[in-house]
C-alpha cells in the first residue's frame, strides 16, 4: 500500500472557520489552497441511519475531506502498518472536518437517532478500482477515545 502521509495518531478533527452572520452564520470547510486537497475530484453526500454501519473501505489514492452535516457520526479509522484503530466522533453542532488521506481503512456507524449525514469533498473522481473493501469484523471497532 506504500507509505502512509502521516500516523494515525496526527489524524484529527479540525475546526472549521465560523464567520458570524445575524441572518445565518458561515462555515468555512476547505478552500483551493489547503494541503488535504490538492485537486478537486467530487464532492457527495451520504447519509447513514442510526447503530447502522459503513466499511471497512480503503482508498489507494483518494484523500477525503468530511463533515457531518446532520447528525451525529462515529468514525473508525484504522491502520494496518500500525495496527492501531482510532475512533472520532464528529457532530453537526462541533463545525469540525475530518481529513484522511490514502492507505487508511474507514468505517462509520450512525450515532443519532435519526438518519445522519456526511458531506465528502474528495480530490479525486471516483473509482471503483483504486479502493477495497473488507467485512466489518475485520478491524476492531469498540474502542476508547
Amino acid at each position: 500500500m506504500g507509505i502512509l502521509k502521516k500516523p494515525l495518531d496526527k489524524i484529527e478533527p479540525k475546526q472549521m472557520k465560523v464567520i458570524n452572520n445575524p441572518k445565518g452564520e458561515i462555515y468555512k470547510f476547505l478552500k483551493k489552497s489547503d494541503p488535504c486537497l490538492p485537486n478537486f475530484g467530487e464532492a457527495y453526500f451520504t447519509s447513514i441511519f442510526h447503530n447502522e454501519t459503513k466499511g471497512w473501505k480503503r482508498h489507494s489514492k483518494m484523500s477525503l475531506n468530511i463533515v457531518v452535516v446532520n447528525g451525529k457520526v462515529a468514525f473508525y479509522i484504522h491502520s494496518e502498518e500500525q495496527e492501531s484503530t482510532k475512533k472520532i466522533i464528529l457532530a453537526d453542532n462541533d463545525f469540525c472536518s475530518l481529513s484522511i488521506p490514502p492507505g487508511y481503512w474507514l468505517a462509520f456507524q450512525g450515532v443519532s437517532n435519526f438518519q445522519s449525514v456526511i458531506l465528502n469533498i474528495a480530490d479525486i473522481e471516483h473509482d471503483p478500482l483504486e479502493s477495497e473493501n473488507r467485512d466489518l469484523s475485520a478491524f476492531p471497532m469498540e474502542i476508547n477515545l
